[in-house]
């Protein structure tokens, strides 16, 4: 039960933290922090969570990540499904509190909420292909660089900040294409209050990481076992 309350709590962080910036303090007149300043704040929650709990649960936050370190011999199967929902329902609560707090402005409309969308309901404009693409890609060199951080023979005590700076550089590259998700949970919570068309696009944002995830558990556990 600890695994899995810390699990709510770091994913609540993550969505308040990184949603939280680009709802809130993204495009604020004259000092807003733009597409840097929510790169780095989603990189932050990491790293602020993975040395806050990390010792407790791993600091998944993130069903992809789950399920990828399942896949790469990193985490138990019968944890897998409380794990997730524990992610989940930690999304939708920091979502929650991000709307409470958004819609206590006057003239407060909720648009897009920094929900993930393609077409035209990507910042950038670009395709699904584009954003099929950017999200198993990404999520694929996010587990990655997860695998390899915290692997027995990686440096010790380096992996939250290799982890978040890595998540840092994702988001760096991918918010013009969707907005980046690269995690289920962030984008299940942002689109049960954005509904509409994020709810209709939503299934993109939960299969293109969860597939480049299995994909990347897959291929680590080839190239660099760890040994049983």
């Amino acid at each position: 039960m600890k695994k899995f309350v810390a699990e709510f709590i770091g994913t609540l962080w993550l969505v308040l933290g990184g949603c939280g910036s680009a709802v809130l303090a993204a495009a604020y007149p004259e000092l807003g922090i733009g597409f840097v300043g929510v790169a780095v704040a989603f990189g932050l929650t990491v790293v602020t969570m993975a040395y806050a709990i990390g010792h407790i649960s791993g600091c998944h936050l993130n069903p992809a990540v789950s399920i990828g370190l399942w896949i790469g011999g990193r985490f138990d199967r019968k944890e897998l499904l409380p794990y997730i929902t524990a992610q989940i329902l930690g999304g939708i609560a920091g979502a929650s509190v991000l709307y409470i707090i958004a819609s206590g402005k006057p003239g407060f409309e909720i648009g897009g909420f920094a929900a993930n969308g393609y077409g035209e309901h990507s910042p950038g404009g670009y395709s699904l292909l584009s954003a099929l693409v950017t999200e198993l890609v990404m999520t694929f060199m996010f587990l990655i660089i997860i695998l390899g951080a915290t692997h027995s023979k990686a440096a010790k005590g380096f992996a939250g900040l290799a982890i978040g700076l890595g998540l840092t550089l994702i988001h760096l590259i991918s918010i013009p294409v969707t907005n980046t998700s690269v995690n289920p949970a962030r984008s299940i919570s942002q689109a049960l209050f954005a509904q509409g068309w994020a709810i209709e696009q939503l299934w993109l944002f939960i299969v293109a990481p969860i597939v480049g995830a299995i994909l990347a558990g897959f291929l680590y556990k080839m190239i660099s076992p760890e040994k049983e």
